[in-house]
């Protein structure tokens, strides 16, 4: 008996420890800053309360039939010869086909209306940034300012960020949890995401996929401030007398040295000028080499043809 009251208190003990331990997480998912994070928030929301229904009462219904129909509970009326209720399929299968109607209407609506590539409504024009995931480290391009950071973000309150997105080493994942969804970065690729701070503030950004040794290193902080903030903010960036030219983006995407074992945090730095059509160039080196490969290929096809 003591032994299994010991056990028993190790049990509740270890639950304890580990619901504490949640104290600690950051729900960023459903503290929500921005249009598109608040929309997607609630259309999981939506989705888990819509999914309830059936869960609910299966959990319920599991521990109430072994409670009701228990060996020592001679009130429970005995049918050995049950099979088939028709009531019971028209729940069993009705309810479930209606939530999952109502989740694929949901679903249809918001795949349209949260496409990463639609432009954000807003009587502001968009805030253009070209984003290059590097080894590991975040490059920031901000081609209409002519100004570029690694590893800090800064934008303007209330105005739609349309990002441009590529890699210039494998594949990887932009990620801003309280601004909205992510999308991937591809060598080669430019895929496009688009989100909206609804108020000042600092969220955390990171790479949402795993990318190799240094994938812990790539974080950064975004900012919201305000319009003539964020002017300032330009202002002094275009002071650096650094310049962000094809050369400068090799050296940056360099993976450095690790210190303990492990890639340290890339630090911010500032770019007072940046080469025109940078981040197109960095898209067309793997294209360019695709396409003369295609090309060899062709060449080849064609003298064995003539052979």
């Amino acid at each position: 008996m003591k032994e299994e009251k010991y056990h028993r208190f190790a049990r509740w003990l270890v639950m304890a420890i580990a619901f504490s331990a949640l104290g600690g997480c950051d729900w960023a998912l459903f503290n929500s800053k921005g249009q598109i994070g608040i929309e997607q928030g609630n259309l999981i929301l939506i989705s888990i309360g819509l999914m309830l229904i059936v869960v609910l009462p299966v959990i319920f219904m599991t521990f109430w039939f072994g409670w009701r129909y228990r060996e020592s509970n001679e009130k429970a009326t005995y049918t050995p010869d049950w099979a088939h209720s028709h009531k019971v399929e028209v729940i069993v299968w009705g309810v479930p086909l209606i939530i999952v109607a109502i989740l694929a209407v949901i679903i249809w609506e918001t795949s349209h209306s949260l496409d990463p590539y639609k432009p954000i409504e807003s009587d502001k024009p968009a805030l253009n940034i070209e984003v290059v995931s590097l080894d590991w480290k975040w490059l920031f391009i901000y081609p209409d300012q002519g100004v570029a950071v690694v590893n800090e973000l800064v934008i303007p309150e209330n105005t739609p960020v349309t990002f441009h997105i590529t890699s210039d080493t494998v594949m990887n994942t932009l990620s801003i949890p309280q601004l909205g969804g992510m999308i991937y970065a591809m060598a080669g690729q430019r895929t496009q995401l688009n989100l909206i701070a609804n108020e000042q503030g600092e969220f955390f950004g990171q790479s949402g996929n795993y990318s190799g040794s240094g994938f812990s290193a790539m974080r950064f902080t975004t900012h919201s401030v305000s319009d003539e903030a964020f002017a300032q903010w330009v202002d002094k960036v275009k002071q650096s007398p650094e310049v962000m030219d094809f050369a400068a983006f090799k050296q940056v995407g360099e993976r450095g040295e690790m210190v303990n074992h492990r890639y340290p945090i890339y630090p911010i730095r500032y770019f007072g000028q940046v080469e025109p059509d940078l981040f197109r160039k960095v898209i067309g080196q793997y294209v360019t080499l695709k396409d003369s490969q295609s090309k060899v290929v062709a060449k080849h096809g064609d003298a064995d043809a003539e052979e």
